[in-house]
């Protein structure tokens, strides 16, 4: 699920964090960074498990109109066509997403008003009631509305955004990736998926991803000191004090991650801090963090402490 620009952004997260706390033991630190990551899968369950619940808000709209003193002939004989839906039956159903609910600890209890105030925003939206309407529908058509809902929609609620941001204050930054991942997960479904059908794990690639977080992380802290001064000598006259913290610290990233990782290609590091730039720092950043970078990569390939190995890497 995470790609290696995100866990660029979580380790950057971490080292702001360990910049601002004088207290924290680099394995305190790291401790922190992972459990931050594993916490993204969170949100990812929450993300896969909302609609089912939304689901259930409009069935029990369905049975309490139905209890009505006085029914009406359509409390008696509702339209059924959303609680049915194929695709929410499918996640809801889901052996691998309810363990993982289960084993994090992901539910929705207490949350009542809110799943009403969505179910309600949600059944007023063209594509729901447009759906409602339909002479008929089948698993593709359920899948396509769910789908337009969760991402024209229910993704842009500002009290989503609130309840996520409660529950850690990095998740804000999270949502746009692990909202995605939800949308490919549920596009995999299909009207002949059981009930084992896979969702995503947390780590695409394990053996490579785990140990790229935790060398980044480290050897950014312990190489701060010794890019700083590079960074002091390499910027054209500015001290480093008045270099935004955001800049200098994806400066020393990018330096960390060029002698670090042979297999990764220069160009491929500038590009990447050159972008997270432009998120994360001033409007100004990239053009200057680019200079300093280039510079200062010519300098350590020049001084043998940037090798690159293997063919197509070595600049």
């Amino acid at each position: 699920m995470l790609n290696r620009r995100h866990l660029r952004i979580k380790i950057l997260h971490a080292l702001y964090a360990f910049e601002q706390s004088k207290q924290k033991t680099i394995a305190q630190a790291e401790k922190e960074l992972f459990h931050n990551l594993e916490r993204m899968y969170e949100m990812y369950i929450y993300l896969l498990t909302v609609m089912v619940e939304i689901k259930e808000v409009a069935a029990r709209r369905i049975e309490d109109n139905k209890n009505k003193r006085l029914p009406s002939p359509e409390d008696l004989n509702p339209n059924t066509r959303f609680v049915d839906n194929g695709l929410i039956d499918l996640l809801e159903r889901n052996h691998p997403l309810n363990e993982a609910a289960k084993k994090h600890k992901v539910n929705w209890m207490g949350e009542g008003e809110l799943l009403r105030k969505w179910f309600k925003q949600l059944a007023q939206t063209e594509e729901y009631q447009t759906y409602m309407k339909a002479e008929e529908t089948d698993f593709k058509k359920d899948q396509e509305v769910i789908l337009r809902l969760f991402k024209r929609h229910l993704i842009n609620y500002p009290d989503l955004h609130e309840f996520f941001e409660e529950k850690s204050i990095f998740w804000a930054d999270d949502l746009d990736l692990v909202a995605s991942m939800s949308l490919k997960t549920m596009k995999t479904f299909t009207n002949s998926s059981d009930e084992n059908h896979p969702i995503l794990p947390l780590w695409k690639e394990p053996e490579d991803e785990i140990p790229f977080v935790k060398s980044l992380f480290r050897k950014a802290v312990m190489q701060s000191e010794e890019h700083g001064e590079l960074l002091r000598e390499h910027s054209d006259n500015w001290e480093l004090d008045r270099i935004a913290l955001m800049d200098t610290l994806l400066m020393k990233m990018a330096l960390s991650e060029a002698r670090e990782f042979p297999q990764i290609p220069t160009k491929v590091t500038l590009n990447e801090y050159i972008e997270l730039s432009k998120y994360y720092s001033t409007p100004k950043s990239s053009n200057f963090i680019n200079g300093v970078l280039d510079k200062l990569f010519a300098l350590l390939k020049e001084e043998g402490k940037i090798k690159k190995l293997g063919r197509g890497l070595i600049t």
